[in-house]
């Protein structure tokens, strides 16, 4: 089968840092589905484990961790899908990725495609929609049933695409009141388009901008651009017994005991845990994808589609990379169509 992946960890520019190759296909077991690849999108987590670093792949590492396809094969305990089933997932870190032809994936990982979306629709949206969910509904603790409507909520990099998921189930899902980050025009626009009330700007202060908007504390803040640069002016506008959740890595310690007079809460969200550890609730993110596409479905949630490129193949994903790593990306960028 086709596929891309690496031998090197080389700068984008460089025609071996992916490379096209072929691969034999794989059979799938236990609770493995084997899935036909129609669409894959990019995330800044491709882009950080492909990043150039001192290390060599005996074998090619194929990367990718968001895909929309069918099912072609079901191992024995196979129990959630049948051949034949649409489905969009973002899959497991410690195992073979999307950037293939066809890829094995656990059934407790995997959520039935949204059925009025395409393949490239559809692939924009499992893992910002997995880490999105997990970070407001599990580790926020935010009520989905709308318990905590008119609570507020500032969202560091709203336009990006996990921001631009969690806008939406954050103000149409759970009826909070959503102030965004954004520092261009487009953005901004973007944002306040999928559900954000207000827009400020993360390269100014955020406390001064809040401010502004006379919004001096807010109940929650999701983190979704570099928590160390972030780290003082969300401890001081998170709101007393407020929550904090990031998504993004510290490259130095923080001081946590500025959240110690609020009672303030700070927690991780990695949407890769649950398959990392293979944890009890792992179904749960396909309760989660599921719930997602019924969403979609009802016109409640839109894809975070942005741009789509044809076909994948290793040239194209390269200038996928090089789109993420500007890091001024709106929404998602998604490969569509294998190369013959």
């Amino acid at each position: 089968m086709k596929a891309i992946g690496l031998y090197k960890y080389l700068p984008i520019e460089d025609e071996q840092s992916l490379i096209d190759f072929h691969v034999d296909r794989p059979e799938p077991k236990g609770q493995d589905l084997l899935v036909a690849v129609k669409a894959i999108s990019v995330n800044p987590v491709d882009t950080k484990i492909r990043a150039p670093k001192d290390q060599t792949e005996t074998t090619p590492r194929i990367l990718g961790w968001d895909a929309a396809g069918e099912v072609i094969a079901v191992g024995s305990e196979v129990e959630h899908f049948a051949v034949g089933d649409q489905v969009y997932y973002a899959g497991d870190i410690t195992r073979s990725g999307s950037n293939s032809a066809f890829q094995l994936v656990d059934e407790r990982i995997v959520g039935k495609k949204p059925a009025s979306l395409s393949f490239p629709e559809a692939a924009a949206l499992p893992l910002t929609s997995i880490t999105a969910w997990e970070a407001l509904f599990d580790r926020l603790g935010i009520s989905h049933l709308g318990k905590d409507a008119g609570k507020s909520i500032m969202i560091i990099g709203g336009a990006g695409g996990v921001g631009s998921i969690a806008i939406q189930l954050a103000s149409k899902i759970a009826k909070l009141n959503v102030i965004a980050t954004a520092s261009r025009d487009e953005s901004r626009d973007w944002c306040l388009k999928i559900g954000a009330k207000l827009v400020i700007n993360h390269h100014h202060s955020l406390v001064e901008e809040l401010a502004a908007q006379n919004q001096t504390e807010v109940d929650y803040i999701l983190c979704l651009n570099n928590t160390d640069q972030h780290w003082l002016a969300m401890a001081e506008a998170i709101a007393p017994q407020g929550k904090i959740c990031s998504i993004v890595e510290t490259t130095q310690p923080v001081e946590l005991g500025l959240l110690k007079g609020k009672s303030a809460t700070f927690v991780w969200e990695l949407m890769f845990t649950r398959s990392m550890f293979q944890t009890t609730d792992m179904i749960e993110q396909h309760k989660l994808l599921n719930n997602v596409a019924d969403l979609v479905d009802s016109g409640e949630l839109v894809t975070t589609i942005n741009k789509v490129i044809q076909p994948i193949n290793a040239e194209n994903l390269r200038k996928a990379h090089a789109m993420i790593e500007q890091g001024n990306a709106i929404g998602k960028v998604v490969l569509e169509g294998w190369a013959l």
